[in-house]
This record gives C-alpha cells, structure tokens and sequence, in this order.
C-alpha cells in the first residue's frame, strides 16, 4: 500500500518537473495575448493592405486624373471643334468662304435705282437682276435677299463678305476684274448719250469740252472719264443725273439703254442719241477668289439661261422695238 503511495508521488513529481522544463500550461492572459497578436498581426496586414491599396489609389489617382483630364480635355477639343465645324455648317462656311447652304440665304448687293434692273416697287425690289438673281438662288435651294445700297458700295460689300453677289447691270470691265470675279454674262448692254431737244450734241465726238452727267461707279462714268477736254459731274443715281440735265446744269448724261429710255420718259424735254456710245456685257459679281461660289453660281446661271428663264425675265421688263 505504502509502496503504491510512494509510486504515485513520484509519478506526480516527474509528471511536474516535465510541464515546467516545457514552459507550463498556457494562461487565460497567454491566450488573450495570443488572440490580441493575431489581431495586430491582421491589423498590420490590414492596415498594410489598406495602405498600399490607399498608395496605389493615391498613386494611380494621378494618372487616372490626368487620363481623365486628358479625355476629358481630348473631348472639349474635339467639341469645340466639332462644335465650331457645326457652326460653320449652320452659317455654311467653307474652306473658301461659300456661307450660305445651310443659312439658307444668298445675299446680293444692288442699287436699287436703275430700272428695269432693279428698282422699288411698292417697297420691295424688283426688276430684271432680282429676279434672275432669285432663279440663281432657287437652282441652288437658297432664299434670295437683297440689300440695297450706293452703286459704288457693292464691289465693297461683296469683298467683305457683306453680300456673296453683287448684281446691279454690272458691266465687266478691266478694272473691275482687279477687284472682283464675275460669272459669264447673263446679257448684253448698250451705253447711250441723253442730252436736251434741239442739243448741239449729235453724237460721242460731240462730247469734248462738256459737262457729263454719270451715275457714280458705273462704265458710264469710266467712260465719260475718257471724253477728252470734258468735265465729269457724278451722281448717286441715274435719275439724278437725267434730273440735273433737265434743270440745264450739264450738257448729256452717259447712260444704259433701258435705264436711260425709263428715264427719258419720265423728263420732258430729252432725247436719246440714235448712234451707240459702247456696248458691253452684264455679270454677276462674286468675291475675288471664291472659286466653289463662281462656279455653284455659274452653273446655276447657265441653267435658266439654257431653259430661257432669263430670256423670259429679259423679254418681261423690255419691250421689243
């Protein structure tokens, strides 16, 4: 019994001497430690992952950026100049300057007092370069407008963009091809003297040493500017100039035919000369160098001439005598 007692302290004794050499058994705080290394240790890589992942956003946070700025910019770009490319469209603008397809719009400068071209008839214009001008417009699906302004404007107007033609019984001339372009011409024109009843005038050679009335900017004024010894009195408009040989204030009036019968009809006491002074050709006229404008325009003109729409407008407004 004894030997059983002493058995079992001795088994006891080694049993301790061995958990003590090993370390002892794990305390509630060892584990808690355990758990609370195992928490920092997946709080680091946490924190670790987290960092890096805030590293790599903040890193690539600045490319992301500048390819978002660089799209986005790429894009406003590309906006502003698709946006700009629109706009042209909707004004029509072209490489060469053609700006009136999509406006919808052809604008022709005139000076509306020299009929039977163009004139005001219950305030609108009308006459024969209207409505060819009109027939051009509609071959090509625009809506003519008008603007009416001093003769020796128009060259301006249509060089600044102002008009995109100028139509106003425009003769072409040298001087005037420095200038501008014109389309082929739509009809031909002759220029007359005007002078009183019982004039001593009788024909061009006749002219030297007089007072000439012209309409300012007209072949009429070129020409009467080679009339030698004469003096050269301009006028804004045709009728002034009929208007001032009527009062007896000068000697003739260089003229167009058709304006010039118009307004002989209307002054007592005038005459048109029977001997012609030059006959030359009406165009229209289009900025220098605006080759798609001539040529749209050209071909639209050679259209109505071909189908006798302009002979028809001719024929409306002058009389065959």
């Amino acid at each position: 019994m004894k030997m059983k007692k002493v058995t079992a302290l001795l088994l006891a004794s080694l049993t301790a001497l061995a958990m003590t050499a090993c370390g002892g058994t794990p305390t509630a705080g060892d584990n808690a430690g355990g758990a609370d290394n195992s928490s920092a240790e997946s709080s680091s890589e946490e924190g670790s992952s987290s960092e890096e992942e805030s590293s790599s956003e903040e890193n690539s946070s600045p490319e992301d950026n500048d390819s978002s700025e660089g799209n986005d910019g790429s894009a406003e770009g590309e906006g502003a100049e698709a946006s700009g490319e629109a706009e042209g469209s909707e004004a029509g603008t072209s490489a060469d300057g053609f700006t009136t397809a999509v406006e919808g719009k052809l604008t022709m400068a005139t000076n509306a007092a020299f009929p039977p071209y163009e004139y005001v008839e219950g305030g609108q214009i009308a006459g024969i370069d209207a409505e060819i001008a009109a027939a051009v417009a509609g071959k090509l699906g625009l809506e003519l407008q008008i603007d009416d302004m001093e003769f020796d404007s128009i060259i301006a107007a249509v060089n600044s963009g102002k008009a995109h033609i100028g139509a106003a019984g425009m003769t072409v001339t040298e001087d005037r091809l420095q200038n501008v372009d014109f389309t082929d011409p739509y009809t031909t024109a002759t220029q007359v003297i005007i002078v009183q009843e019982g004039s001593e005038i009788a024909g061009a050679d006749d002219l030297s040493g007089k007072k000439i009335g012209v309409q300012l900017g007209t072949t009429g004024d070129i020409y009467a500017s080679d009339v030698e010894g004469a003096t050269i009195e301009q006028y804004n408009k045709g009728m002034d100039a009929v208007q001032a040989l009527a009062n007896g204030i000068i000697d003739a009036v260089i003229i167009d035919n058709e304006p010039a019968k118009q307004f002989v009809d209307k002054a007592e006491g005038l005459k048109i000369l029977d001997e012609e002074f030059v006959i030359e050709e009406y165009a229209i006229a289009i900025a220098k160098g605006n080759e798609e404008l001539l040529d749209d325009v050209n071909k639209a003109l050679d259209a109505i001439i071909a189908d006798g729409t302009v002979k028809g407008i001719i024929d409306k407004y002058i009389t065959a005598e």
